[in-house]
């Protein structure tokens, strides 16, 4: 009977030891689960932090842009009115053209302002957590903008739709017959 008592003790251990076996896996496997979470969050947390910071390094790029196109804008904006003021000695309605120069500059002077206010605006909320702005890659992916290292440098050129060609609207009207046949 000896025999028999040994193996009831022996598979009574080995129950025991697998159990135990068990619960510390068990437990193990409840810590991991917890560690797991938590580097979840902490991830989570970290590319919030960079998504948030790289919007916010876009927002400054795009106020930097607008800032260098404004100060390229109004030295051209003042040499142009300056050569149209001397054409207008020459061709009185060319100060038509500068009034409208002049009023041009006027508006996006006005709404620049405002405009740099509001992407400081979005920018703090992006770094508060309130708000989210996803901006293309391609917002910052243009070339700064370079002011006129002396004036001939560039010139304004509008497009073909845009010109106010007169010369053109009246070869046009030659060309049309006229019927006064009714």
């Amino acid at each position: 009977m000896f025999g028999k008592d040994d193996l009831v003790d022996n598979l009574s251990r080995d129950l025991d030891r697998a159990r135990g076996r068990r619960d510390a896996l068990a437990s193990e496997a409840t810590t991991l689960a917890a560690q797991i979470a938590e580097i979840e969050a902490r991830l989570s947390e970290e590319k919030k932090r960079r998504e948030r910071e790289r919007v916010l390094s876009e927002v400054e790029a795009i106020k930097t842009r607008i800032k260098q196109a404004a100060g390229a804008f109004a030295p051209v904006v003042d040499g142009l009115s300056r050569a149209i003021e001397q054409a207008a000695a020459v061709v009185p309605e060319a100060r038509e053209l500068n009034s409208f120069l002049v009023s041009v500059a006027s508006e996006i002077d006005s709404v620049l302002d405002p405009l740099l206010r509001e992407l400081d605006q979005r920018a703090d909320a992006v770094r508060t957590g309130q708000a989210a702005l996803d901006l293309p890659s391609s917002a910052i992916e243009a070339p700064p903008i370079e002011l006129p290292k002396d004036t001939n440098e560039r010139l304004l050129r509008f497009p073909a739709w845009l010109s106010r060609d007169k010369e053109t609207d009246r070869k046009d009207a030659a060309e049309s017959p006229r019927s006064t046949a009714a």
